[in-house]
């Protein structure tokens, strides 16, 4: 068994790949920047402290297992103030469902009981209408200007038109609450900066207030739709009718947040993959029953997530390192999605490919949003290759300065 020291070489190294993942061309293509990491183990010492994980396996194993925790608020509490964690945006976070274990986890998760086969059915249509009336936007962009947009709209505007109407919330306020999920993220962020958290802990505070006005206007008027569907079910678990609000404001914020922010990257990468490799694209036209297998491998190649982070519950062993109790691993799921020793030619785009990805996380925290958001990547697919057979890219697009959620800024179509 080999103790994870960190020498000054290897600080160095690690400090200078931070910072090249944080430049543009960093941002446009970190796979490089993985690879070479990678090429000193699967498992790393982190400069910070805690580890960093390449490894395809190795990933899988930590998100399966029960030995391996959610930075949970008592954790956060222990890193002391003036940190990343104890940001009031951080501690807010720390309530919301993707931080919680068990048994907190457990009955939290079974109170939001979202995005079963019922609900994806009554979403389905929608979700094509939405979808059909985004795209009828593009065409006339497309038209009047040659060239549009494709992220600025359809990708950011069919996740908040879909979860919008799916929480009843006022279409006048989707631009706001799309606006404060890009700052807020920043708290989830691997490395964020004093200013990011900044931006984080002020669109939190806003989304609280937005949220706990609504649910306390749904227990006033209860309708037919999740929030007060969770007030009736957190009113039979928690006595505290201002508790049980608080509950209901922390699943509807997760909800928001989960729905956004990554779902819209799905959305852009996955058309920016797929103009990037025009056989591909060609192959839709042809064989549409391809489209799930490209939602799938867009979500393998370049996941909207590259950065997963947890704890471990007791001292263990792994890749053959020591890690202490409460120590911290970041898995690098972007890179372990190109390891080589679970994808053959992992850098080749493959839509026949068996998918196999860590994309939606894993094991007891595997992402409860995961059918929606191929709900929406699948329709819009279908959609866009049926009306577009002639999509092409204009320029390369530029990325947000990011690490751990990846967003492209724009994505520049036109007709050829």
């Amino acid at each position: 068994m080999e103790t994870a020291t960190t020498s000054p070489a290897d600080r160095r190294f690690a400090v200078s790949l931070f910072s090249r993942l944080r430049t543009a061309k960093g941002q446009a293509n970190p796979f490089p920047i993985y690879a070479e990491l990678r090429s000193r183990g699967e498992v790393a010492a982190a400069p910070w402290g805690g580890h960093l994980v390449t490894g395809f396996e190795v990933c899988d194993q930590v998100l399966r297992s029960r030995e391996w925790l959610e930075p949970d608020s008592r954790w956060r509490e222990q890193q002391g103030d003036g940190t990343r964690w104890t940001a009031s945006s951080s501690r807010e976070m720390s309530r919301t469902l993707p931080a919680l274990n068990p048994p907190e986890h457990t009955w939290t998760r079974r109170a939001a009981g979202m995005f079963d086969r019922g609900s994806l059915d009554q979403l389905r249509a929608p979700v094509g209408r939405f979808t059909g009336r985004l795209l009828d936007a593009l065409a006339e962009r497309l038209r009047d200007g040659g060239e549009a947009d494709f992220n600025e709209l359809v990708s950011e505007e069919l996740p908040v038109a879909t979860i919008g109407h799916w929480l009843g919330v006022p279409t006048a306020d989707f631009p706001r609450l799309r606006e404060l999920t890009h700052d807020q993220v920043f708290t989830q962020e691997l490395l964020p900066s004093a200013s990011q958290l900044a931006l984080s802990d002020a669109a939190t505070a806003e989304l609280r207030t937005y949220f706990m006005d609504l649910v306390r206007a749904r227990r006033r008027t209860p309708g037919d739709d999740p929030v007060s569907r969770w007030i009736t079910v957190w009113d039979g678990m928690e006595p505290d009718r201002d508790k049980a609000d608080e509950a209901v404001y922390f699943l509807a914020l997760f909800v928001l947040l989960a729905a956004l922010e990554t779902t819209s990257t799905l959305l852009s990468t996955m058309t920016l993959l797929l103009l990037e490799h025009p056989r591909q694209w060609y192959r839709l036209l042809v064989q549409p029953d391809l489209v799930p297998a490209a939602v799938e491998e867009s979500l393998r190649y370049d996941p909207p997530t590259h950065v997963i982070s947890r704890v471990a519950a007791q001292d263990t062993v792994l890749g053959g390192l020591d890690v202490r109790k409460d120590e911290m691993v970041h898995l690098l799921v972007g890179a372990a999605h190109r390891d080589p020793a679970k994808h053959e030619d992992p850098e080749l785009f493959n839509l026949h490919r068996k998918p196999a990805h860590l994309a939606f996380s894993g094991g007891i925290h595997y992402c409860l949003g995961a059918p929606l958001a191929r709900l929406e990547a699948q329709t819009l697919l279908h959609q866009l290759v049926t009306r577009f057979p002639r999509l092409t890219l204009v320029r390369r697009p530029t990325w947000a300065p990011r690490v751990a959620f990846r967003r492209l800024l724009n994505l520049d179509v036109a007709l050829s």
